[in-house]
């Protein structure tokens, strides 16, 4: 429900009394009851109890006894396209008996007043001067004859507006409005109504409810279709729970809940999940990879940074100074190592991870560092799943390359197995014993290199391939993968060359 803004209130003009039926008290009374749901009984109710409990309220509200203004409310149908009213159009149409020092609360209906009273006063004059012998004896047509005579027209085809227009009129009849406005759905019925009839106390009672009570969406739908018609400083709170601060704030949250899954939260395993569930969820594809590369690049460097330290240690302290600060470098490249992992897998699974690819096949001295470290046996006993880590999250970038879930260019596939490939034979030669899981990562890892060899140029292909005889076992026929790659590149290199059969 709406409040018409754009079209101009006109005055309401005064319907002669001798020519209008007016209702009597108990006939009024019934029309409401009649229209009145149980939300608004329930209200009614309340506002009898608060009415009777505060002195300063003396007027009650559809009193014909102590009213001076008859109002009459009703839906105009000529905003809509029927030909002939419904039934119950034609029940909403009704009048209530008001006060008018009471209804002033509302700035409409003072404005109505002010000139009413003025334009009622002087025709009751004319028609005191020219009917003295026929006037009437009876003092409810006396009564009626010299209320004030307003029109509320209701420009909606919802039967509940005629309801909701009379909880307001009851609630100018109150200063405790708490005890109607108790929900976020009611307070989004009311507020229009107040705007319209400009009852500023009303106004910010439902303003009051709204910005401390939280809204369903279809709620916050229809708060936001009212903001257009509130003043700012009214609007204020409204919009700062639906507004972004800055443009970038969806992506400065999804990075600080990157972080704390990563970093910060005990239950690390279900936040994982969960923030992998919203990145997989958010709309803006480009603004998962930005945040996800942004956090893939922290944590590379401080691996990178960690196993520099470590290899190039400074030995300028005393022994067991030294041996916990390469203790503390260990572990720190291997949890920000299994960050990477999941990291890894989320830019995968969005197919995001290009500039991971990139980044991780120009790593030169970082594998340097990896392979020193390995050759050393001091973080057997600190990090032993280390390595497993590392050529975790290289199988799951070069197998990406390898189906093409990533497309990456030559000099990137080349210089991917070229600056791996040594890492996975150190781990080979220096991790003891050998887990079963070890063995399966080492193998898949070795497949996946030998396809992407099978997709470089001739040249470059013959030299990686020649350093890939570490892949071979003590029995010959265990290492399939080994015998197709050099297969496929002895049958390729005996082929005619193709530049010859094109001439």
């Amino acid at each position: 429900m709406m409040p018409n803004s754009h079209r101009k209130r006109q005055r309401v003009p005064h319907h002669n009394p001798s020519t209008t039926r007016l209702p009597s008290s108990s006939s009024s009374s019934a029309i409401i009851h009649s229209f009145s749901d149980k939300t608004i009984s329930e209200s009614s109710q309340k506002l009898h109890r608060t009415s009777s409990a505060t002195s300063s309220v003396t007027s009650s509200f559809n009193d014909p006894y102590t009213a001076d203004v008859l109002l009459r409310l009703f839906v105009d149908r000529s905003a809509f396209d029927s030909e002939s009213p419904s039934d119950s159009t034609r029940q909403s149409d009704i009048q209530i008996y008001l006060h008018s020092d009471v209804i002033r609360r509302a700035k409409y209906f003072g404005a109505l007043l002010s000139e009413c009273w003025q334009h009622q006063r002087k025709i009751d004059a004319n028609s005191d001067n020219g009917a003295e012998g026929s006037r009437s004896n009876d003092h409810d047509h006396d009564h009626n004859k010299n209320l004030v005579h307003l029109n509320l027209a209701v420009v909606d085809d919802d039967p509940n507006s005629i309801t909701v227009r009379i909880t307001v009129l009851q609630l100018l009849y109150t200063s405790d409005f708490a005890t109607v406005i108790d929900s976020a759905s009611t307070a989004i019925e009311i507020l229009p109504v107040a705007l319209e009839l400009l009852f500023e106390d009303c106004v910010k009672s439902c303003l009051k409810f709204l910005e401390a009570v939280p809204w369903s969406e279809e709620e916050e739908k229809s708060v936001l279709s009212l903001i257009p018609f509130l003043r700012e400083e009214e609007s204020k709170e409204l919009l700062a729970r639906v507004s972004p601060g800055k443009d970038d704030s969806c992506e400065d949250m999804l990075h600080g809940l990157i972080l704390a899954a990563i970093h910060n939260h005990p239950n690390t395993a279900f936040v994982k999940a969960f923030v992998a569930k919203l990145l997989r969820d958010f709309s803006s594809r480009e603004s998962a990879r930005r945040v996800l590369e942004r956090a893939f690049e922290t944590s590379l460097k401080v691996v990178k940074e960690s196993l520099e330290e470590y290899t190039s240690p400074n030995f300028r302290g005393d022994h067991n100074e030294t041996e916990a600060i390469q203790r503390l470098n260990l572990h720190t490249a291997m949890t920000n190592g299994r960050h990477l992992l999941w990291l890894v897998e989320r830019m995968i699974e969005l197919r995001v991870a290009d500039s991971a690819v990139r980044e991780w096949s120009e790593q030169a001295s970082l594998t340097a560092d990896l392979q020193r470290a390995f050759r050393d046996d001091a973080w057997r006993n600190i990090v032993p799943g280390f390595p497993a880590v590392v050529l975790r999250c290289t199988c799951k970038l070069a197998n990406a390359v390898a189906t093409g879930t990533i497309l990456a260019a030559r000099q990137v596939r080349m210089k991917l197995v070229k600056d791996w490939l040594p890492v996975l034979l150190v781990c080979k030669d220096n991790v003891s014993p050998m887990l079963p899981s070890h063995k399966t990562l080492y193998l898949e890892l070795e497949e996946t290199f030998l396809r992407i060899i099978s997709t470089l140029p001739m040249s470059d292909a013959q030299l990686l391939l020649q350093q890939c005889l570490s892949f071979s076992t003590r029995n010959v026929e265990d290492c399939p993968h080994l015998i197709t790659a050099f297969n496929t590149w002895f049958r390729r290199a005996t082929q005619p060359p193709q530049l010859e059969n094109l001439d």
